[in-house]
Formats: structure tokens, sequence, C-alpha cells
């Protein structure tokens, strides 16, 4: 059984930064690590994904040049480094895997971590 545990999330002021952390645990051959987000009211979002063999990554409009996902493969865990912060950027952020290359479709999700910006 995979599981995925979210920890990172706060509340920042807009312009700041805060950075996400995913512990995976129960897999090895994870492909895919993606972060989501959703606000209240709302869909669930896509922000980015990365896999994890050959490191490449996708973004979001909403947080392209903004947001970095990293993976750190070693430690089974995958990271969001967020910067210059928006309000509109509030939400409970989730971090989800899967076992084959996608963008939309995760077996797995984390139980959320809740971001939230504003002054």
């Amino acid at each position: 059984q995979v599981q995925l545990v979210e920890s990172g999330g706060d509340r920042v002021q807009p312009g700041g930064s805060l950075k996400l952390s995913c512990a995976s645990s129960g897999s090895l051959d994870l492909l895919t690590s993606a972060w989501f987000r959703q606000a209240p009211g709302k869909e669930r979002e896509g922000l980015a994904c990365i896999n994890t063999k050959d490191g490449s990554t996708y973004y979001a409009d909403s947080v392209k040049g903004r947001f970095l996902i990293s993976r750190d493969n070693a430690k089974n865990a995958v990271s969001l480094q967020m910067n210059s912060l928006k309000p509109e950027d509030t939400a409970v952020y989730y971090c989800a895997a899967n076992h084959i290359a996608t963008r939309d479709q995760y077996d797995y999700w984390g139980q959320g971590t809740q971001v939230t910006v504003s002054s």
C-alpha cells in the first residue's frame, strides 16, 4: 500500500515563499509524482508533476516561473518550492503519485496540507 504524507503548509504574506514536502512509503516503482491544490468551492487543480526516471517536469500556467517541483529518489520524497505567493494560491495542497507516466490520473494521494496567503 502506497502512502503519501504532505507537510510544510503554513500561513504566509503575499510575496512570501514556502516549501512543501511529500514523503512516500510502500512502493519503490512510482514513475510520476505531482502536486495539486483545491480551494473551497473549486475543483482540484494540477500544478506540477515530475517523472522520477528522467526528471522531466510540467507546470501549470498559474504557477510557472514561481513554483518548482523536485524529487529526491533516495528518500522517496517530492517537494514543491513556492515563491512569490499570491492570495489566490490559498488552498489545500495535495501530493499525488502513480506507477505510470501521467499528468491527470493518480492512484495515490496524500491527506493535504493547508497553505494560506494573506496579510
